[in-house]
């Protein structure tokens, strides 16, 4: 069964180690994320980033319990796990499976993740336009077309630009 917990990034290697003291090998973790490149003061910098921010998918056959759940709450690195897991495995399962239809050979998501939940506007992660924000003009099967500070511009599906919701 798959629960959500939301967690302290910082501490993200030490709740993953001590849950799995307490549950055993078998357990599995899933965090959806995204690399891409931002120059910082004219050098090329890799960042890595968990989209759900915080939040992190665990899965293990004894987390139907509510007895392990209680048991794990207070684990270093925990801030808490979400109610509901039990009635809301359908969702859960199929999310994790559309995220990773999308991920690279790296394990990272792809642009195309982001292209099918945009709906109107979004912000540059990476390239020149870094930070700036554009809105949705036309969606075309191989490129958008875009408004960028009152100028049209149109961004093929192959591109290695990033952006995402706002």
């Amino acid at each position: 069964m798959w629960i959500v917990a939301k967690i302290k990034i910082k501490n993200l290697n030490t709740f993953k180690k001590s849950l799995t003291e307490k549950m055993g090998k078998d357990i599995q973790f899933y965090c959806p994320k995204i690399k891409y490149q931002k120059y910082f003061n004219g050098k090329v910098k890799k960042i890595e980033t968990f989209i759900l921010g915080n939040y992190i998918f665990c899965h293990h056959i004894k987390f139907k319990k509510d007895s392990t759940i209680s048991e794990i709450k207070y684990l270093k690195g925990l801030i808490y796990f979400l109610n509901g897991s039990n009635q809301n495995q359908g969702s859960l399962i199929k999310f994790i499976e559309y995220c990773k239809s999308f991920e690279n050979e790296e394990g990272y998501l792809t642009q195309s993740f982001f292209k099918t939940i945009i709906t109107i506007k979004a912000q540059f992660i990476s390239g020149p336009f870094t930070n700036m924000i554009f809105e949705i003009l036309e969606r075309h099967k191989n490129k958008l077309k875009i408004l960028v500070s009152n100028v049209v511009m149109t961004i093929p599906n192959r591109t290695n630009y990033l952006y995402h919701p706002i």
